[in-house]
């Protein structure tokens, strides 16, 4: 499998050809944007939480129900489960399948273990898999439950741990497989886009600037901060404006659109307006303060339309009010 990742909204994972079993899906539930499944899998339970805890192991087991090497984190987390019913495939290749791809898309793998030794205390083994579902407990029923359960019947397991740091912030993948039966392979994909920028002092760096606009043709500028309601530069975005700038030097023959976004608070035009103001902002800023050719950089504002994630809640309203570089021919 490969081109497993795909470049959709915020980012992550897997291009694969998706096969005809969207039907057959649970009710409500949706691909996460960042990825397709292994070709023949049912998504067959999903929970998403905008923002809560995430305990990552990157340990073995060290001692009765216990990982020494944790990392803790928080964000949006979105858990999926995918079963896979048929006796062509075994949960190895399902496996290897998905560490190829985090490979190959140049994420850095933390840990990773596939084994059908049930007394295994390393990543991926059954008992490693019971202390981080403890940890990590599944709040919602469902499917997954024959995941977090297993049965006398199980065959081998494994697990897959990696990470990607992104402009838009720090991504974990932790994936887990099981030969439920003969038959039924489970497949738990866990993703947490960790909310970097809630502390304000996360800065956009050229590096990852440019592996996002590489990869997705767009960046998050992170540590570009305005008055409230108003399109009036913070001071504090200087370090992100010094690295937006070196990065657009760099890189002289790129042009782009720089885009103004909001949360849906507010009237249509008046977020259209306030959107567009703050991404005039944003260029006039780099062209005076930076030098940058005026023709390099168009300011446009889309208001409340292409959110990136649920303006129900105070984080998703957060995150949906950003300003992008958007490349263009």
């Amino acid at each position: 499998m490969q081109g497993w990742f795909t470049g959709a909204c915020a980012g992550l994972l897997l291009s694969i050809i998706a096969t005809a079993v969207a039907a057959k899906d649970v009710d409500g539930a949706l691909e996460h944007p960042m990825f397709e499944r292994y070709p023949g899998q049912v998504l067959a339970w999903q929970h998403i939480e905008n923002y809560q805890p995430y305990k990552v192991a990157v340990g073995p087991v060290s001692g009765y129900r216990t990982i020494s090497e944790w990392i803790e984190t928080q964000g949006r987390v979105t858990r999926t489960f995918y079963k896979y019913e048929g006796d062509d495939r075994t949960y190895s290749e399902v496996y290897k399948n998905y560490l190829d791809a985090l490979q190959a898309e140049g994420f850095d793998i933390l840990g990773q273990g596939n084994s059908a030794d049930r007394k295994g205390v390393a990543v991926g083994s059954r008992q490693w898999m019971e202390v981080t579902f403890a940890e990590n407990p599944a709040t919602k029923p469902g499917a997954v439950g024959t995941m977090f359960s297993g049965t006398s019947s199980s065959g081998g397991a494994g697990a897959i741990v990696a990470t990607k740091e992104r402009a838009a912030g720090t991504a974990y993948v932790v994936i887990y497989v099981e030969q439920h039966s003969r038959n039924y392979i489970g497949t738990l994909i866990d993703i947490v886009e960790v909310e970097s920028a809630e502390t304000g002092l996360v800065v956009v760096d050229a590096d990852a600037m440019g592996s996002d606009i590489d990869e997705y043709g767009r960046v998050v500028l992170d540590g570009i901060v305005f008055d409230f309601d108003k399109a009036t530069l913070k001071a504090e975005s200087k370090a992100a404006l010094d690295a937006i700038a070196g990065y657009l030097k760099a890189n002289s023959e790129k042009q782009f659109y720089v885009v103004g976004h909001t949360d849906s608070k507010g009237t249509f035009a008046y977020n259209s307006k306030l959107s567009s103001d703050r991404a005039r902002a944003v260029a006039d800023a780099l062209k005076q303060g930076y030098d940058i050719a005026p023709d390099r950089l168009q300011p446009h504002g889309v208001g409340p339309l292409v959110p990136v994630f649920s303006n129900g809640s105070d984080s998703g309203r957060d995150k949906n009010r950003r300003v992008e570089l958007v490349e263009r021919e």
